[in-house]
């Protein structure tokens, strides 16, 4: 695999900017409303960040948002200022069907696109406890719905996904919540329907995927080295409160990282990060820490093989 210690010691720090998981009254710094979302997002890159992976909410209740138009909002605005590498969610929130989800990576022909390698259960259900009042009726639900809530991702949705968007030119940013996820991935190479290299996001401590156990980020590295050899690079995400520890782990393994709102609050135990760049410049400080700097957003297309900038459709 191609790691920190071959990229020319440079790690790829990725910025989840919104998501579709937290809502707004979990904390105020939440971006919700295009100007928010496209603020953080500039700020993010200016902290270190050189891929922002990106969501829409409806700027009146915070609830996600999968239109095409909800992105044309802040789209060209965060590409004017900044070089960062564009990722466009195929996620979209599990509630969504999978054609909705696909929609604006369709219109839009982002660099990444991310790309969810399998079903699971989606458990939000246990942050009821921690919240006895909400804003909006929707957040209630939300929440509450993730009992019953399986995020379908069929082998024919993830078939759907790269159809629709491999002709523009597109790459993705596998998430694989477990290790059932890098056998599908390792599915669809073998049928030839991606291309090396693969970008692999690690997603640890989501209930209903594979723990944040320190075994468990190795588990998942073992066997995506197995499965993959030098035809991926490797980058992690831990929820909640688990974010910095792994990520931390897994730069001094020497892979890459995701930080940002969409996968925790917080910055410290208790302390709620007032900006995805708070998060963006503590992951940084940790990255130089262990000997290694941050990639450039060049250096980010260069290590995974992107088209470029000026090959999108917004």
């Amino acid at each position: 695999m191609s790691n920190a210690f071959d990229q020319g010691g440079k790690v790829i720090v990725t910025c989840a900017i919104t998501g579709a998981i937290h809502t707004p009254s979990m904390t105020p710094y939440l971006p919700i409303t295009p100007d928010e979302i496209a603020k953080e997002a500039i700020d993010a890159t200016n902290a270190g960040a050189s891929i922002l992976h990106l969501h829409a909410r409806n700027p009146e209740t915070g609830q996600p948002d999968q239109s095409p138009e909800g992105f044309s909002q802040f789209l060209p605005r965060i590409k004017h200022s900044t070089d960062a590498v564009i990722n466009i969610t195929t996620g979209g929130s599990p509630y969504m069907s999978v054609e909705e989800r696909v929609r604006p990576a369709a219109t839009y022909q982002p660099e990444l696109a991310s790309l969810n390698m399998g079903s699971m259960n989606f458990g939000l259900y246990p942050l009821l406890s921690k919240y006895k009042s909400f804003k909006h009726d929707w957040e209630r639900e939300h929440l509450e719905g993730s009992r019953d809530l399986v995020f379908r991702n069929s082998f024919k949705d993830i078939e759907y996904v790269l159809e629709t968007c491999y002709g523009n030119g597109t790459r993705f940013e596998f998430e694989c919540y477990d290790t059932s996820h890098l056998y599908n991935l390792a599915h669809f190479a073998d049928r030839g329907l991606v291309k090396a290299p693969f970008f692999v996001q690690s997603v640890f401590g989501l209930l209903g995927g594979i723990g944040p156990h320190p075994d468990d980020v190795m588990h998942m590295k073992r066997t995506a080295d197995r499965l993959f050899g030098d035809d991926y690079r490797w980058s992690v995400l831990g929820a909640g409160s688990n974010q910095f520890r792994i990520a931390t782990q897994a730069a001094d393994m020497g892979g890459n990282v995701r930080v940002g709102l969409e996968d925790s609050i917080w910055i410290g135990k208790g302390e709620l990060a007032i900006s995805n760049a708070a998060q963006v410049l503590k992951m940084r400080s940790i990255v130089e820490g262990l000997g290694f700097s941050v990639a450039t957003p060049n250096e980010a297309r260069e290590i995974l093989s992107l088209k470029g900038g000026d090959q999108v459709s917004f």
